[in-house]
């Protein structure tokens, strides 16, 4: 429903002063003569919304500047029933972009609460900036606002997919990466060992009797446990080696170019560095140490993804079947 504005008292609508509010507060109309833009202001049409009800379709045309005079709106991205990007409130515009750029729309408006709007065509908003320099400085810094808004949530939507790549890559507990990066790391480097014909070995480890210890000592204790083994471990690697959880308390180590004779070596130190190492809570209180057992295999050639870990998994049971807190290959 829409009827014609006036600025002045004992309009059909008897809302004048609550509308001089508005557009005095209205940083479209900011330090300008309402006045000098009467004529102007008059000319345009008052609609009103019901609570829910769509101003705005998304993608399609648009000539009119909307100026909330009462009431509040909400601005939807991808569907009107979602969650808003924000919500604009007494004496804010929406629709100017479209009207400058005569683009289609690029969000849904929906009216939050009953509302009260002045419909500002193309035309007049034309005119209205040619009859008041304030009008024409306003609607610059309205844009200047606007883009260092479409900036900030640009930003914030990088930094969410950084937090959510990691998310999907790295272990939360132990800190260490994961299984599904591991896939796609050693599988990579697989393909790079073949081609560089240079020598690629992975160790296979897990903690010794862990489930045990879990029901000894506690769950609490056992986090402890994995992230102080997590991080003792990679104390003991090179720059050059990568270390991911496997999964519960097993953990695979990455080790380019180094044959299975290196690999023994490495693994034989990080074994010893866990069975040395003080395990501790938060409180500092001192917990059971614990040892890992590990087993050591060597790409070979036309040996795919899973028989590489195969081969590494069979060392790992050979290593447990044999005492445990030790290396086999």
């Amino acid at each position: 429903m829409s009827k014609k504005f006036s600025l002045h008292k004992g309009n059909e609508f008897d809302q004048s002063t609550l509308d001089r509010e508005a557009l005095a507060r209205s940083p479209l109309l900011a330090n300008a003569s309402l006045e000098s833009l009467e004529g102007l202001l008059e000319a345009c049409p008052v609609r009103e919304l019901d609570a829910g009800e769509i101003l705005i379709q998304s993608n399609e045309p648009n000539k009119t500047l909307y100026l909330l005079l009462a009431g509040r709106l909400r601005v939807h991205l991808d569907s009107p029933k979602g969650r808003p990007l924000c919500l604009i409130e007494a004496g804010e515009c929406v629709g100017e972009l479209s009207v400058i750029d005569e683009k289609p729309t690029s969000a849904y408006v929906v009216a939050d609460l009953r509302s009260r709007l002045l419909m500002v065509s193309q035309e007049i908003f034309w005119a209205m900036i040619g009859a008041s320099h304030a009008v024409a400085a306003n609607v610059l810094v309205m844009l200047t606002n606007r883009l260092r808004s479409s900036n900030s949530t640009v930003s914030e939507s990088l930094r969410l997919q950084q937090v959510y790549k990691r998310h999907a890559t790295v272990d939360d507990l132990t800190g260490l990466h994961n299984r599904r990066w591991l896939d796609n790391i050693l599988r990579r480097q697989m393909m790079r060992s073949s081609m560089n014909q240079a020598p690629l070995s992975i160790l296979m480890i897990d903690i010794d009797h862990f489930k045990r210890y879990n029901d000894r000592f506690g769950h609490l204790a056992g986090d402890h446990v994995l992230y102080a083994v997590a991080q003792t471990m990679l104390n003991g690697l090179r720059p050059t080696d990568m270390l991911a959880r496997f999964g519960g308390e097993e953990f695979v180590v990455i080790l380019p170019g180094t044959n299975i004779n290196g690999a023994e070596i490495v693994a034989e130190r990080i074994r010893k560095g866990v069975a040395e190492a003080v395990m501790m809570m938060s409180d500092e209180s001192i917990l059971p140490s614990v040892t890992i057992s590990v087993g050591v295999a060597q790409m070979k050639p036309f040996m795919d993804f899973l028989g590489f870990l195969g081969a590494a998994d069979s060392a790992l049971y050979r290593a447990k079947a044999s005492g445990r807190n030790r290396v086999c290959e």
